[in-house]
């Protein structure tokens, strides 16, 4: 039985945060340097080794939770591969429910900051890129922890592709859009039609409940910036 009443979302902001653009202006003039870990460098490597063999395109669902999304988009995208990722084994875990019959998706308990900064510095490039109904941290104090307030931002960017966004949090798809135009990026914030198919457990929840749902799309194309170059891909932990 699906909940019917999910809560909306609640902010003490009422409009793009005044710290926005000066945080992603920072974020893209240098490399995010924080360590990385060692389960996400050897998780990795490991995908890294799945990739290269089968060489179709590549496409992520980030933050993917229990991976219906990434079982749904594996189905509507069988010229591709896709990586469903998260970092909760509990949610992952439960995935044996939304199991689709597929050869084009795995699932993969990574630190979304390590793994983006890795198949960058890999030169990896996508087709397409899910975010789907991630975590929105509406406290104004949190906006660094929202994607496009986070120093990771950058690498979102460099991995390119078709990225499409959801959330039942228009100002937080409106910030996004914001941020993309600082790095020279067009994008189109527009309501979510339902065409007949969830593709997560939370859209499905907040479409019961009523809540007005909303999309970002954009095309991150080759984007690049100059200090990408100089990223190296670290040595991996379990060949060391």
């Amino acid at each position: 039985m699906h909940d019917a009443n999910s809560r909306i979302i609640v902010s003490n902001q009422t409009g793009v945060h005044d710290r926005l653009d000066s945080l992603v202006h920072k974020h893209l003039a240098r490399p995010f340097q924080k360590p990385f870990h060692d389960a996400t460098l050897e998780t990795f490597y490991r995908i890294r080794q799945w990739v290269r063999a089968d060489g179709r395109p590549l496409i992520f669902d980030s933050c993917c939770g229990v991976g219906e999304s990434t079982a749904n988009l594996a189905r509507r995208h069988p010229e591709a591969v896709v990586i469903g990722m998260d970092k909760s084994a509990h949610r992952l875990g439960k995935h044996e429910g939304y199991r689709q019959e597929a050869d084009n998706y795995l699932l993969a308990r990574v630190d979304l900051n390590d793994f983006w900064r890795l198949a960058v510095a890999d030169n990896w490039r996508l087709s397409h890129h899910y975010l789907l109904y991630p975590n929105p941290w509406p406290k104004s104090a949190h906006l660094q922890r929202r994607w496009h307030g986070a120093a990771v931002f950058p690498y979102l960017l460099m991995l390119g592709g078709k990225l499409e966004m959801r959330s039942n949090w228009p100002l937080y798809l409106q910030e996004f859009a914001q941020a993309l135009a600082i790095a020279g990026i067009d994008a189109t914030v527009n309501s979510l039609e339902f065409d007949g198919e969830d593709l997560t457990p939370f859209e499905r929840k907040y479409r019961l409940s009523g809540q007005p749902l909303h999309q970002l799309r954009a095309d991150l194309k080759e984007f690049s910036l100059p200090w990408q170059q100089s990223l190296l891909l670290p040595a991996n932990p379990a060949k060391s």
